[in-house]
C-alpha cells in the first residue's frame, strides 16, 4: 500500500474518531442547556472535508513519494489537534454549541490563540496535499476553506459574545 493511501486512511480514521467524540460532547452540551448556532453551514464544511479527502485519494497518483518536510509538519499538526481537543475536553465539538453563561477556555493553546482548532484545520488542508506535491489541491481547497472558516469564526464570535459577554 502506498504512503499516500496510508495517510489518507489515517485521516479518514481520525475524522471518524473525532466525529464520535463530537457527537458525544454535542449531546452532553445540548442536555445541559446548550444550543447550536450556524447549523446551516455545517453540511458545507463536511462536504468540503469529504471532497478534500476524496481529491487526495483519487486525483493524486498513489506512487508519488512523500516530501518529508511537509510530512513532519503534518505530523506536528496531529499533535496540535490532540492538544486542542484535550484542552477543550468535553466542550470540543465539530459544531458550534454555546452553553449560556459558560466561561471561555483559557488553557492549552487557547491561552495564546482564540481559535487554535481552525489554525490546525487551515494548516492541515494545505499541508497534506503538499506532502505529495499536490499544490493545486492545497491551493483550491485552502481557498474554499478560508471563506468557510472566516464565516464560521464570525458566527462563533457573535455567539460567544452574546453568551459570555467577552468580545474580541
Amino acid at each position: 500500500m502506498s504512503a499516500q493511501l496510508l495517510l489518507v486512511g489515517y485521516v479518514i480514521l481520525a475524522r471518524i474518531m473525532e466525529l464520535l467524540i463530537s457527537r458525544r460532547n454535542t449531546r452532553r452540551l445540548l442536555a445541559i442547556g446548550g444550543y447550536e448556532v450556524g447549523r446551516n453551514h455545517y453540511p458545507v464544511i463536511v462536504a468540503l472535508h469529504v471532497a478534500w479527502i476524496v481529491a487526495l485519494a483519487v486525483l493524486e497518483p498513489t506512487e508519488t513519494s512523500p516530501h518529508l518536510h511537509f510530512l513532519i509538519a503534518f505530523a506536528g499538526l496531529q499533535v496540535a489537534r490532540i492538544w486542542v481537543i484535550g484542552s477543550l475536553s468535553d466542550r470540543w465539538t465539530t459544531r458550534i454549541i454555546v452553553v449560556p453563561g459558560g466561561a471561555l477556555v483559557r488553557r492549552g493553546p487557547y491561552r495564546w490563540f482564540r481559535h487554535p482548532n481552525y489554525l490546525v484545520v487551515i494548516a492541515e488542508i494545505a499541508l497534506l496535499p503538499l506532502v505529495f506535491g499536490a499544490w493545486e489541491i492545497a491551493l483550491g481547497f485552502s481557498a474554499v476553506n478560508a471563506v468557510l472558516i472566516l464565516y464560521r469564526i464570525h458566527i462563533e464570535e457573535k455567539a460567544l459574545a452574546m453568551s459570555t459577554g467577552v468580545k474580541r
